[in-house]
């Protein structure tokens, strides 16, 4: 049975990745499943170089195939932020709790149509000893090739939190099919978020990527 390396110390991220990439013949583990104790800085200006360094990261590390998510939600009221800061949105220990009520604040008063948001992923694939063939991805002569995959998940916030469900700012997040003050991703179940979420879409399509190579 082959390994990949899910570069996260989340258990709901891991058992989320394990569901959605559906992956029966390979073993998903997390950092802390391996031993890595180190930590990669998250200070990249994009979702896709923060996902690209992470996975290059670790994969150094382990020498193991590393996958890389890295994901947060834009408002457009915000100017797409807080974006990379997502998770530290609150501070750099917030609990999702705190982002959840720094975020409400921010669009305390604001009407439905101007609380547009969606919600990003970005899924990269390093395996180490798999040259890159493509210039703009490998990071230099000899680096291992990067596969990048993505979602998006349009919504808007709500003025209340509403669920338990998820993680994250879900309990605070309406898809865009639901009306205003229907539904939060805190409402739904495990199994109809892993349909529509924008992790879902990245994991698809690198689900297909995965299986091309045998994992």
């Amino acid at each position: 049975m082959r390994t990949l390396v899910v570069a996260t110390r989340s258990a709901h991220k891991l058992a989320e990745l394990r569901e959605l990439l559906h992956l029966p013949d390979t073993r998903l583990v997390s950092l802390d499943d391996v031993g890595v104790e180190e930590e990669a800085p998250e200070d990249g200006d994009t979702f896709d170089s923060n996902a690209v360094f992470k996975a290059r990261y670790y994969a150094e590390r382990t020498r193991l195939p590393t996958l890389a998510d890295d994901s947060g939600i834009e408002v457009d009221a915000l100017g797409g932020g807080p974006g990379v800061r997502t998770r530290r949105y609150a501070g750099e220990r917030a609990t999702d709790e705190e982002n959840n009520e720094k975020l409400l604040r921010e669009l305390r008063g604001l009407p439905p149509a101007r609380r547009g948001a969606r919600y990003r992923c970005v899924l990269a694939l390093v395996e180490p000893g798999r040259p890159s063939g493509r210039s703009g991805t490998s990071g230099g002569p000899g680096a291992p090739a990067v596969v990048i995959r993505r979602g998006t998940f349009e919504g808007r916030i709500a003025t209340e939190p509403r669920g338990r469900g998820g993680f994250g700012y879900d309990p605070i997040f309406e898809p865009a099919w639901e009306p205003p003050g229907g539904r939060t991703v805190g409402l739904y179940s495990a199994r109809e978020k892993n349909r529509v979420s924008h992790r879902a879409a990245a994991a698809r399509a690198m689900r297909r990527v995965l299986r091309a190579r045998g994992y």
